[in-house]
């Protein structure tokens, strides 16, 4: 398996749009992959957009989900140079501000635009090493695979069961730690709820935690398509010390209102195949 997503690294990206528009039909117009969920979550997150306006947001969010994709095997055999020439940074000096006063900072990203991307010319860019907590695959070889291809320029991988343990082993070094943060909480997982997109919408805590346990800066990390293949990166603080109990939830609250003003800005740009709105937020007794 590895040798054939090796392999796939190393064809253009020209070649590799063309086998996305494949997978596109495929999985919107043959197999409707998901799409009664998708379309339920953009009216009922979008109900200011007419119908044929939200059909279209559903066409795109699934062509751009293929180009992503494809998009990703071409990074993971990309050059540095070529990386940052289709992935710009607009504001860069927040995050060298941090190292050069050796202050960790956590950057909070969510799955839009081209996530694999982001982190792959993060590495390119900044001359540090950017832990990135994720959730392993659940085949192990494509696992392997995506450690290592997400690994090429510094990044460090950590499992989402080793982060806390990771955390303790080096605290007190500065640390730049990256967050796809719009993920659904798990059953047991700590939660937040705040009103996302006309919904009640369930949030991790973690980000505000951390936060607080490194004193970091955290950042929000919006990746806006300029045109197919091209990215523009900008940060915005959303959170820095000193730090007082009730900075977990401003930190989580300011997050989601980034991601909401970017959703509504390019609604196609979000995964919204990935079930946002599958807990229901409990009733009070």
């Amino acid at each position: 398996m590895q040798f054939l997503l090796k392999a796939l690294t190393r064809l253009p990206l020209a070649l590799l749009y063309t086998w996305g528009a494949l997978i596109y039909f495929a999985a919107f117009y043959v197999m409707r992959w998901r799409r009664d969920r998708a379309e339920r979550d953009i009216a009922n997150a979008l109900p200011e957009r007419n119908p044929a306006e939200r059909a279209a947001i559903l066409r795109k969010s699934y062509r751009n989900l293929a180009d992503t994709i494809m998009e990703s095997f071409w990074g993971f055999g990309a050059s540095a140079d070529a990386l940052k020439r289709r992935v710009t940074f607009e504001n860069p000096g927040l995050v060298t501000e941090c190292m050069v006063a050796k202050q960790s900072v956590i950057l909070l990203t969510a799955h839009y635009g081209n996530w694999e991307w982001l982190s792959l010319a993060a590495g390119a860019t900044f001359d540090m090493i950017i832990d990135v907590v994720y959730q392993p695959q659940r085949v192990a070889a494509f696992d392997a695979f995506l450690r290592e291809a997400r690994a090429r320029f510094g990044s460090r991988f950590i499992p989402r069961k080793e982060f806390i343990f990771d955390l303790l082993s080096r605290a007190g070094q500065p640390r730049t730690y990256a967050l796809i943060a719009d993920q659904t909480p798990k059953k047991n997982d700590p939660r937040y709820w705040t009103r996302f997109l006309h919904q009640d919408t369930a949030f991790f805590v973690g980000a505000g935690k951390i936060a607080r346990f490194l004193d970091a800066k955290v950042l929000y990390v919006t990746m806006r398509r300029v045109r197919r293949g091209y990215y523009s990166v900008k940060l915005t603080e959303i959170g820095a010390p000193p730090y007082d109990e009730g900075a977990d939830v401003r930190i989580v609250e300011e997050y989601a209102r980034c991601l909401e003003r970017d959703v509504r800005d390019s609604p196609a740009d979000w995964l919204w195949l990935q079930n946002k709105w599958k807990i229901p937020k409990p009733t009070a007794k």
